[in-house]
Formats: C-alpha cells, sequence, structure tokens
C-alpha cells in the first residue's frame, strides 16, 4: 500500500519507520523545510517512561481559579475563552476526578512501558545516535501530602510493571549531587532509573535520513495540505499547493494542527494547542546527570549531550506566540531561581523555542482508524510525543 503521513516531526517519522517495516510505499508531507521543525525541536527531551500521569487531576482542579487569576507562573490562560478552549475545557473537568485520573494514568502509562522496549529495538535495528542516555529521572516533591500522594500512585505504577519508587531527600540528593545546590525546599522525590534522555530533534533528522537510505520513503517537504479528499465515507486524495497526492492511506500525525483537516470531515479531534518553552545552555561541572523534574514550578532540566535543556509551563493562549519571549524570560527566571548552579546561564544563546502541545481532555492521544475508511490517527500525544513516539507509531502501522 501507499500511505501518505501528513507531518514530519517526531510521531510522524517514527510511524513511516514501522509502515516500512510492514512493507508499505510511504509519502511523508509537511509544511515546514525541514523534519521535525515543530514541537518536536526544542522539547524537554526526557523519554519519561515511567512518569505519565494525566494533568486532569483532582490536585489541578484545585488550582484552577489561581491559575484563571493569573497567580500560578507555570500557567498562563489569555482571556477571552473562545470556543474551541471552553470545549475543551469542560471535557477536561470532567476527566479530574480521580477515578478518571487513574484510568487515564494507566493506559498511557501502558503505552509508554511498551514504548521503551520498542524504542530499544528500533536503537538496535538502525544504529540512530542522538545523545541517548538512560539517564533516570527524579520527580521533585514537596510536603507530606505529596509525599503520600505520590507513595499511593507509585504502588498503582508498580501493579504493571513500573519501576518509579518513592526515596527520601537524602536518598535523592545521594543519587544526583546537583540536587545539594538547588534553592526549592524538597520534602522527597520518586525516581525512576530506567526513564531515559535523548534529543528529539536528532532523533527525528537521522531517522528520516535512514529512512531515505534503506526503505521506501519519500519526504516532500515545504508542503502544505489544504484538504482530505474523501468520496463516499472513503479516502481518496490530498490536495496540496503543490498538487494533489493520491494514496490507498492517510495517517495524520499534525499534532495541534490536527483539527483544521479533520473537523470538515465531521471528525472530531478535541486536540488544544497547549504552549511550552524551552531554553538549552551549555552544561557545568555542576550540572545533574539524572533528569529533574521541579512539580511545583512544572519545569524539567535535562542534560542532552554537552548541554542543558530546560523546558516548562503549559499556556492556553490560542496559537498566539507574540509573548514567547516574555515566557521564555520568565521559565530563564524560574530556572536561575530553583537552580542557579546548574547550568551556564551567561554563556550566550540561550536557544529559545515555544512549542505547541497537542492537549486531549484525558492525556490519551488518538491513535487508528477513524470512520472514513482509509484516514488513520496518531496525534493528541500532549507532553509526551517523543515518549510516546514508538508505541503509537507501530500500533499505527499495525491497524493499516
Amino acid at each position: 500500500m501507499h500511505v501518505v503521513v501528513l507531518g514530519a516531526g517526531v510521531v510522524g517519522v517514527t510511524t513511516a519507520y514501522y509502515l516500512s517495516e510492514r512493507g508499505h510505499s510511504v509519502t511523508l508531507v509537511d509544511r515546514g523545510d525541514a523534519v521535525a521543525s515543530g514541537a518536536s525541536a526544542g522539547n524537554g527531551g526526557q523519554l519519561s517512561y515511567s512518569f505519565t500521569d494525566a494533568m486532569a487531576s483532582p490536585a489541578l482542579l484545585s488550582k484552577i481559579p489561581k491559575m484563571m487569576a493569573g497567580m500560578d507562573p507555570a500557567f498562563h490562560v489569555r482571556p477571552p475563552i473562545d470556543t474551541q478552549l471552553f470545549c475543551w475545557g469542560s471535557a477536561f473537568l470532567r476527566q479530574c476526578s480521580g477515578h478518571q485520573n487513574r484510568q487515564n494514568t494507566i493506559a498511557v502509562l501502558q503505552l509508554a512501558l511498551r514504548s521503551a522496549e520498542l524504542m530499544t529495538a528500533l536503537r538496535n535495528r538502525t544504529g540512530l545516535e542522538f545523545s541517548f542516555r538512560r539517564a533516570g529521572k527524579l520527580v521533585m516533591l514537596s510536603g507530606q501530602h505529596a509525599m503520600q500522594e505520590a507513595a499511593k500512585n507509585c504502588t498503582l505504577k508498580r501493579q504493571y510493571g513500573c519501576d518509579a519508587r518513592l526515596v527520601t531527600l537524602a536518598e535523592a540528593v545521594e543519587l544526583e549531587p546537583a540536587l545539594g545546590h538547588m534553592a526549592s525546599e524538597y520534602t522527597g522525590a520518586v525516581y525512576s532509573e530506567n526513564d531515559q534522555v535523548g534529543d528529539s530533534h536528532e532523533f527525528t533528522d537521522s531517522l528520516s535520513r535512514w529512512l531515505m537510505q534503506n526503505r521506501e520513503v519519500e519526504f516532500k517537504l515545504n508542503t502544505t495540505v489544504k484538504k482530505i479528499v474523501t468520496r463516499g465515507r472513503k479516502f481518496e486524495a490530498l490536495e496540496t499547493d503543490q498538487g494533489s497526492i493520491a494514496a490507498d492511506a492517510v495517517v495524520v500525525s499534525l499534532g495541534a494542527w490536527s483539527s483544521g483537516l479533520l473537523n470538515p470531515l465531521g471528525i472530531r479531534t478535541n486536540i488544544y494547542p497547549m504552549r511550552g518553552y524551552s531554553i538549552t545552555v551549555p552544561a557545568c561541572g555542576t550540572s545533574n546527570s539524572v533528569s529533574i523534574s521541579d512539580t511545583a514550578y512544572k519545569i524539567v532540566f535535562s542534560r542532552i549531550g554537552d548541554n542543558m535543556r530546560i523546558a516548562g509551563f503549559a499556556d492556553f493562549v490560542g496559537y498566539r506566540t507574540d509573548r514567547d519571549h516574555e515566557r521564555v524570560q520568565v521559565l530563564l527566571q524560574t530556572a536561575r531561581r530553583v537552580a542557579p548552579a546548574i547550568a551556564q546561564y551567561d554563556a550566550g544563546d540561550i536557544g529559545e523555542w515555544g512549542g505547541f502541545r497537542p492537549m486531549t481532555p484525558d492525556s490519551r492521544p488518538l491513535i487508528g482508524p477513524t470512520s472514513i475508511e482509509g484516514i488513520h490517527l496518531n496525534t493528541g500525544h500532549g507532553m509526551l510525543g517523543w515518549t510516546l513516539a514508538c508505541a503509537s507509531g507501530h500500533d499505527t502501522a499495525a491497524g493499516i
């Protein structure tokens, strides 16, 4: 079969890999002039297989008034609230119960653990280099209530084969001495030794080159899809600004831009473009080796090669990008305050980046066939596109 994949980010390119493994001819289409030019370009770098907790939760529900009032620097909601955010937010609120949070977290966890295994197999098969490292991860906690909730969560995850465990602050510092230079008042942490880091942009670029050399995969960049053409509830072709593309099937992996092509077909995704940011600065002698996530400030610290990737925040601003520099500066100030010695902040260019995370209300990606024959989805991964790319790509290819 000839399958077209829309979107040449980490999810789309990984999907192309698994399609090619099944013998399909693949064409990747993207409006950018290079692969991984969107949300895959500057994410936190963490392959966070053990930390897949759904964003909708009772804890976050209690913080919404503070978020709406602009009192939480990790979140920004720009008024007025439009129809898209209202519809998404209403569905999100229905997912905030303890029961729904557990179900959603488990579903994504199972996908993530499979993704870890598939990543190992992919690396062994292709020999790709992308600053990959089994770094382990520490999710830092403050207060006894946070420790108690984390203990329950670890117990739940261990039932599904996850190695996450609660550690004291002293144990955390022993695992990662850089914590001794951090300013926050932590109580303890959740630790997973099997979580990994890697450069998702480097991975996507390397995998695309491997596919062009070893598989029947074509890349059509600088190409914007205008319409998915159907006939009798069956996929027929794509209309692009470079002409028509006929194929047997199409996979929509356009992240936060998926809905624009799917809504006219009656395929509802309810994906919201949640804006996140990162900076990339040189590492130093007191940089961390184990990945660190600060739950209070919604910020992560990952060492990727010789650099530190510091990422975070969750902004609900539609598709606007005019405040990116301002938000990156807040991220930088937060990082300096929380971890003043973790990177060379004054070394020069801080590698500002902003990207739209395609968030679903339940934090579960949309994977598989739609109601229209030949149209398949692999989108809506939220903050976990890099983590889930292998499993979701594998499963999407298996359904075609």
